[in-house]
């Protein structure tokens, strides 16, 4: 059981940073493979406020949202929104590029090592029940994500917001015709993808570390989470993520011999069954 729940907090980690990239790749059409460069942004920024400028925890992170999301647009107005309507081929070489160039940054600023954060001591411990070992961290982890993955399906499906969203990238032109500021539009939702990334790069400095490789390191997971639930699926991202980190978790425990094999065979059997991701839509022949 113990297993299982750290299962879970890992899942819901790795949902929270790449349910950014779940929306604007599957959302904007745009394969934005520097994502990771985002959480690492969020990360060095809460680390710095804790351990430089004395900010409380809890304020640290959504400052930490809110500072990448301000560098997502930046960069989407200078640098991205030329290339919204470039191949796939484009886009990538593009977003790798950006990624060893903050790879880069961050060595230069922050050096090569580990970075430290101390958690708050009411965040600290274990709660233990019968059978169950429950990390406070962990288990603040899965409530936070749970309400950031209910707003987010609100937003996508119940708001205005999200209706011009579809509208600007199902047919911008059209969407341009009837009054919808379609740049606005996908300046905000990137922004929105950035902040969450940024904030899921602060809250996993505890548990997956922060080094200038972090961009790196994770984005094949990331990936896998887009792919396997299914692109623009806010839902299918999250199934995704619970089952990866389970199954993650749960194969390092008791197979550790194999390292991250059984996480890559889950994949391909997902998308040998459904290649078009969990909760993502059939391509109309």
């Amino acid at each position: 059981m113990t297993i299982l729940f750290d299962g879970i907090a890992s899942g819901m980690l790795l949902f929270l940073i790449s349910v950014g990239l779940s929306v604007t790749l599957g959302l904007m059409n745009f394969v934005n493979l520097a994502h990771g460069a985002f959480a690492m942004v969020g990360g060095y920024v809460c680390v710095t406020l804790l351990n430089q400028l004395g900010v409380p925890f809890l304020l640290s992170l959504p400052l930490a949202g809110l500072l990448t999301a301000l560098v997502g647009v930046i960069f989407e107005r200078t640098l991205y929104r030329r290339l919204y309507s470039a191949t796939h081929l484009d886009q990538v070489l593009f977003s790798i590029g950006l990624v060893f160039m903050s790879m880069a940054t961050a060595h230069y600023f922050f050096g090569p090592q580990q970075q430290p954060l101390t958690l708050p001591d009411f965040l600290r411990g274990q709660i233990k029940l019968p059978g169950l070992d429950m990390g406070v961290y962990r288990l603040f982890l899965i409530v936070l994500s749970l309400a950031i993955a209910f707003g987010l399906q609100r937003m996508v499906s119940g708001t205005r917001f999200g209706a011009q969203l579809r509208a600007s990238v199902d047919n911008p032109r059209a969407a341009r015709g009837v009054g919808i500021n379609v740049e606005r539009i996908f300046t905000l939702t990137f922004a929105l993808g950035s902040g969450l990334a940024g904030l899921g790069g602060a809250l996993g400095v505890e548990m997956l570390g922060l080094d200038p490789g972090f961009p790196v390191k994770y984005l094949v997971y990331f990936l896998i989470v887009v792919a396997v639930g299914g692109s623009g699926s806010i839902t299918g991202s999250l199934v995704a993520s619970l089952v990866l980190g389970v199954v993650d978790v749960v194969g390092k425990y008791y197979v550790p011999q194999v390292g991250a094999f059984v996480i890559y065979a889950v994949m391909v059997v997902m998308l040998v069954l459904r290649p078009q991701g969990l909760f993502g839509r059939r391509a109309a022949h």
